[in-house]
């Protein structure tokens, strides 16, 4: 057996890959299983965006290689959205970089910036993606806890001085997965201020941007006055239009950081494929008429959801953003083997809190990727679990 690289077996094991499994069997075995577990809706994506993948896809020029300029076009309708839903004004070609979906283009970020030695500061819980990209790169990921005593918020301020000077990297993601919390203008700011005082990159990961609730809009970073000079922010078309499976969005912030990771690209891949560019241009262009109605049934499932855990005995709240509730669980439960036990014996999946960091232990997420009656009847399958929580 060939010998695996130290920065490879130092990876955690990737959350619940055994979990696709078990549901496979239980469904064999005729068990009714509501999945709540992965952040991929069972809604359609908007037609436009399908009519256009079905065009592009019978011109043979958009089967050839697109490499990292891609699609000029797809390019401008980024450029023209960031401004128009944002405010900000970003060079197509220069600012702005396509990505097989914003995970990739995070993963990829340390390759460019990371030596050893190098920490990257890491929310915990939080997306997988920026701990495997840190710890592959070489790094040394610092774990920051969000605790609901900070509002789910990086306390920046409390980072260690010697962690600080070997920082490269600050990820930050709000809204949140899978806290589902949201940042004040004011928190950005000072995380922009911070970032450029030390001279740390500011990675924004924005995929939640546009699933937002109860008049909550939430901003770009490059909003903020000087994030230009230290930050790239990324965005997807996986969740505002429910094309999870078309691998697609970009990153758009500093030229210099946009370079370089266009450079570790170059070597990873040959671009996002041209039909989905022109698909991706569709559903930015169908934005302003088909987002709504997207966001209001995510609306309707948030309320469905929470009115429905809370009748179950979950004191839960009602987030203003993401597609995700943070439920929290009674005092002394650990998220793994309750969820693994509510999977069995009453076949609901979620995701326990502990497998995104030790920083999500006493709570669940429970994605909104079911219809209002199946939520309903999750929580009630739930509510059956909380009398027999091993501690």
């Amino acid at each position: 057996m060939p010998r695996l690289a130290r920065r490879f077996q130092s990876l955690p094991p990737y959350p619940l890959t055994d979990v696709p499994a078990i549901k496979r069997e239980l469904r064999e075995r005729g068990v009714d299983v509501i999945d709540l577990g992965t952040g991929d809706a069972d809604l359609a994506p908007p037609p436009a965006a399908v009519e256009a993948l079905r065009g592009a896809s019978q011109d043979p020029l958009n089967s050839r290689y697109s490499f990292q300029l891609g699609l000029v076009e797809f390019r401008e309708e980024i450029a023209r959205w960031m401004q128009s839903r944002f405010g900000v004004r970003v060079d197509a070609f220069k600012e702005v970089l396509p990505l097989i979906g914003s995970k990739e283009g995070i993963f990829h970020l340390p390759f460019a910036f990371v030596e050893e030695g190098d920490v990257t500061i890491i929310p915990d819980p939080g997306y997988q993606a920026y701990l495997g990209g840190t710890v592959l790169a070489g790094g040394e990921p610092y774990i920051v806890p969000l605790r609901p005593e900070n509002d789910f918020l990086v306390p920046l301020d409390e980072i260690p001085a010697d962690v600080v000077r070997r920082a490269r990297i600050l990820y930050l993601n709000y809204p949140n997965n899978p806290t589902a919390a949201a940042a004040p203008r004011e928190y950005l700011e000072h995380a922009v201020e911070w970032c450029r005082r030390h001279d740390v990159i500011l990675a924004y990961d924005n995929a939640y941007s546009e699933i937002a609730f109860d008049g909550y809009v939430p901003p770009s970073i490059l909003e903020i006055p000087g994030a230009s000079e230290v930050a790239i922010e990324f965005h997807s078309l996986s969740k505002t239009y429910n094309m999870t499976g078309w691998r697609t969005g970009w990153a758009v912030g500093n030229p210099e950081l946009i370079g370089a990771l266009t450079r570790v690209k170059t070597f990873a891949d040959t671009g996002v494929p041209f039909t989905i560019q022109h698909a991706g241009v569709a559903a930015l262009r169908s934005h302003a008429d088909w987002v709504p109605g997207n966001v209001e049934t995510f609306r309707r499932r948030r309320d469905a959801a929470v009115d429905a855990l809370r009748e179950a005995g979950f004191d839960v709240p009602r987030p203003q953003a993401s597609m995700y509730l943070w439920v929290p669980l009674p005092e002394g439960v650990q998220s793994e083997p309750w969820a693994r036990r509510l999977l069995l014996e009453q076949g609901v999946a979620l995701l326990p809190g502990k497998s995104l960091g030790e920083g999500g232990e006493g709570f669940v997420r429970i994605a909104l990727t079911c219809s209002e009656d199946r939520l309903r009847q999750a929580a009630a399958r739930m509510a059956h679990m909380l009398e027999t929580a091993p501690a």
